[in-house]
């Protein structure tokens, strides 16, 4: 029995989807099981492939890869591979239970390789643009719909909001006045508490970019 990563791949362009096949076909364990023009295409051949891994543009014609992450996400791990970079496609996405979020151009293709791969395994794989989205929209960002949910205490929510602004721990234990030791102990409390295991998950989770729950600290 195969134990090959299956991928599906849904983009508009042939051309994208040709590249794509191409480095993931030249790595041992990972085989493209299936392509797609469209989300709605997406959606029926995902039904029928079973695939570990979708790859989804995000603008395609017909229903796009947003809607497509949202019905393929419960059976499938999702990574948006896409041109888009805005924070709203970025927060759509990861609400519709992508797991992943690429951009174009900003990535190697090895990188693409070990996002797979990852992705496979559950893990989530935010690219640094989309990294950067949500970490810009923090300062502004309106508070989690309620943080009673994840039992927090006042100390572990006052560490996840600076968490949030994008701050090191070295900088969190600077503003507490705690060793960084201490911050990185109570982000080891935390994560499991809101369901995610890396630092770009939990932000993503307390912007609302994600529902949850779904590395380093």
């Amino acid at each position: 029995m195969s134990t090959d990563i299956k991928v599906l791949i849904v983009d508009d362009n042939a051309v994208v989807r040709m590249g794509l096949r191409n480095v993931l076909e030249a790595q041992d364990g990972i085989a493209v099981v299936g392509e797609a023009a469209d989300g709605n295409e997406g959606v029926t051949l995902n039904e029928r492939l079973d695939p570990d891994v979708v790859l989804c543009d995000v603008r395609m014609p017909g229903l796009d890869g947003v809607g497509a992450a949202a019905a393929m996400s419960p059976t499938s791990h999702v990574v948006m591979l896409t041109y888009a970079d805005d924070l709203d496609v970025i927060r759509s996405a990861m609400a519709a239970g992508a797991r992943g979020y690429l951009v174009h151009g900003a990535h190697q293709p090895d990188e693409i390789v070990a996002a797979v791969v990852s992705a496979s395994r559950g893990s989530s794989v935010l690219g640094p643009a989309a990294t950067e989205a949500l970490l810009s929209a923090a300062g502004q960002a309106p508070p989690p719909r309620d943080t009673s949910q994840w039992h927090l205490t006042g100390r572990e929510t006052e560490i996840m909001e600076h968490v949030a602004r994008g701050l090191s721990n070295r900088e969190i234990a600077r503003s507490c006045f705690l060793a960084e030791k201490t911050v990185k102990n109570h982000l080891n409390n935390i994560f499991p508490k809101l369901g995610v295991t890396t630092r770009a998950e939990a932000i993503s989770l307390w912007l609302g970019a994600s529902d949850g729950p779904g590395g380093a600290v």
